[in-house]
């Protein structure tokens, strides 16, 4: 690795806020050939209440452009980073449906570029990373050779960013029934007997006791009804 490279890896490591990490993977991008650089901190989770950042050294014009006409709604290479993790060159065919911002994309020198995102599937927040110049398209050797110091620097920056957004703590897993203990829970929600139950299922008495019972352990509940009025609660009946 380059002396170079190894200096900013260590300068991303030690800085703590966001506003200080995005001028080094600034130089960084100045020194790998690219005039612009931009940062997108999205979110797929709509219970989380923030209001998306976006830090980059684009036109004003441009920017004023873009938020004017809502692009983030539209452009595909956002879209494409909320939902992988995979690099994706900019190109005319990327942006077929979206004409009017390639357009103002290349009438501002950002023409050619490439974005790359981390994705936390637990909280659907997503950071997003992207690179452009003015002249010469991406070669596959330049996307593969420094993918790997840009993955590192979205990482540590989600972090960054992360640490600043309330995350509202998961929803619990709703517990899985079987088939069967979902039959059973579904016939005692409408007012079925054990026994009634059994001659309606070809089952026992005493194995739909038993799925009862499974289904009390799972929901966390004392009875039968409780089962009935937990699982109704939750979306399982």
């Amino acid at each position: 690795m380059e002396m170079w490279k190894e200096s900013h890896l260590k300068q991303l490591t030690f800085v703590r806020e966001i506003e200080a990490a995005y001028p080094i993977l600034q130089r960084f991008a100045e020194n790998i050939g690219f005039d612009f650089c931009g940062v997108n901190f999205t979110t797929n989770n709509r219970t989380v209440d923030f209001n998306a950042l976006q830090i980059n050294n684009y036109p004003q014009t441009f920017n004023r452009l873009y938020e004017k006409n809502h692009y983030s709604k539209v452009d595909p290479a956002i879209s494409h980073c909320n939902h992988s993790v995979l690099p994706i060159v900019w190109s005319k065919e990327v942006y077929s449906q979206t004409p009017d911002l390639w357009h103002a994309q290349q009438s501002h020198g950002l023409k050619h570029g490439w974005s790359q995102s981390f994705i936390d599937e637990q909280t659907g927040l997503c950071s997003i990373v992207s690179l452009s110049r003015p002249q010469r398209p991406l070669s596959p050797l330049e996307l593969y050779e420094h993918f790997g110091f840009m993955f590192y620097a979205i990482n540590h920056l989600h972090d960054l960013f992360s640490s600043t957004v309330p995350i509202p703590p998961a929803k619990p897993a709703k517990p899985r029934l079987s088939p069967r203990e979902l039959e059973v829970l579904e016939l005692s929600a409408v007012g079925k007997t054990a026994y009634e139950i059994s001659r309606i299922l070809c089952l026992s008495e005493r194995t739909v006791n038993y799925h009862v019972q499974n289904v009390i352990i799972k929901l966390k509940v004392c009875n039968k009804i409780s089962a009935v009025i937990a699982a109704a609660r939750i979306g399982i009946i």
